[in-house]
């Protein structure tokens, strides 16, 4: 599913994101802003939430072409992470990282050979990522990962951290979230994002957070860089009530805007907000304050039929993994209230109650179904590199 995800997106922005002005379609840029919360009762019975900001273009997240070609050139390499996490692997407390992962996959010669290997990887790339990023990371140790039961629990790929992956840990001076995201981010995104707002000052405001954390990642993968900058929020032992999912209370936000780097046409899956609710007994959606976008089934994967419409389109609406995503269709701004689902008991038999006036849905020809199915494929590689947190597994 993850290379088929990239080819996917590969085909769709050559497809989309080259018509940059005024269009009628709907159309898929590099740019994405990303918003998620989990909810999870099942592991950690915490409340995670997160923004991210990426793109496969290093115009738009500047990293030097120079830089960009070593690391897609790099056998084995599977992630570059930055990271304000205090503990990113075992052994390192109260520093920031820089992990450069390797897959642990075709290297002969046991441990002591994945170890040299990872060291020799990371030694190659580390001056340049020093410069470029205006750090002073040095050498602490090469960790590997032997578990993987988040990436399990949520459907993740494991590129950035799991069982298979050894990471080349280099540490630096902690530095509090919010200086680090307002320094990295006027080094790596344009004056021209910044200044449009969006998920971008929603990123902010959560960096402000007392126990939040960030990460820079390049994710590279046939040939392209995905680069991502996220932040990121958990509210320890908060997922014990899960009737009424409020999601912008754990972003800290009252509603949440679209970034104006996208008012130039038309990019309905350019900014997305997701929800994942994981429960230890099976539960189903109730209630929702927006409208229920209808789904297509492509291939065993559920989409969304009409993407010009705001509302949820739900992956799963029932069981012990709720998933939705919130589409802001050719709005801008989704209020708090709009956000809230409301859930019980898995046995009820009633339909989701949508606490709006129906309006009726726009009829979409084939044609339009088939192009709809790429972008959102497409988009899918929004969540399935990154999307689910970076986790250090212990």
């Amino acid at each position: 599913m993850y290379k088929f995800a990239i080819l996917m997106s590969v085909v769709v922005f050559l497809l989309f994101a080259t018509n940059f002005a005024y269009a009628q379609k709907p159309q898929l840029a590099t740019f994405q802003e990303i918003a998620q919360v989990i909810v999870d009762q099942k592991l950690s019975n915490n409340v995670t939430a997160s923004v991210t900001l990426q793109s496969t273009s290093n115009q738009e997240i500047r990293i030097p072409s120079e830089l960009e070609r070593r690391i897609l050139d790099t056998e084995g390499l599977i992630a570059v992470v930055v990271t304000s996490e205090e503990r990113c692997i075992l052994g390192v407390e109260f520093d920031s990282c820089v992990l450069i992962n390797i897959s642990r996959e075709g290297i002969e010669g046991g441990i002591v050979a994945i170890q040299d290997r990872a060291k020799e990887v990371g030694d190659s790339l580390i001056d340049e990522l020093n410069t470029t990023l205006d750090t002073d990371a040095k050498f602490h140790s090469v960790f590997v990962h032997f578990e993987d039961n988040a990436n399990v629990a949520l459907d993740t790929s494991g590129v950035v951290s799991g069982r298979g992956t050894v990471s080349a840990v280099y540490t630096m001076s902690k530095e509090d979230t919010a200086s680090m995201y307002e320094k990295l981010t006027s080094i790596l995104l344009p004056q021209v994002i910044r200044d449009s707002g969006g998920f971008y000052n929603t990123a902010r405001n959560l960096a402000s957070q007392p126990n939040a954390k960030m990460t820079f990642s390049i994710l590279p993968q046939n040939q392209i860089a995905l680069y991502q900058i996220k932040v990121t929020v958990d509210y320890p032992n908060s997922a014990d009530d899960v009737e009424i999912v409020d999601p912008l209370k754990f972003l800290k936000a009252e509603k949440l805007e679209r970034s104006n780097y996208f008012s130039q046409g038309f990019y309905p899956l350019n900014s997305l907000f997701q929800v994942i609710v994981l429960t230890q007994e099976p539960l189903k959606v109730k209630e929702v304050n927006s409208k229920i976008i209808p789904t297509i089934l492509s291939n065993g994967e559920k989409f969304p039929k009409d993407i010009t419409e705001k509302g949820w389109s739900f992956i799963s609406e029932s069981g012990d993994k709720i998933e939705a995503m919130y589409l802001f269709g050719k709005d801008f701004t989704v209020t708090k209230d709009e956000l809230v689902l409301t859930l019980t008991s898995a046995d009820s038999t009633e339909p989701i109650k949508e606490n709006i006036a129906k309006s009726s849905s726009q009829e979409i020809d084939l044609s339009q179904v088939y192009i709809i199915v790429g972008i959102v494929a497409a988009a899918a590689v929004a969540i399935a590199f990154y999307l689910k947190g970076f986790r250090a597994k212990h």
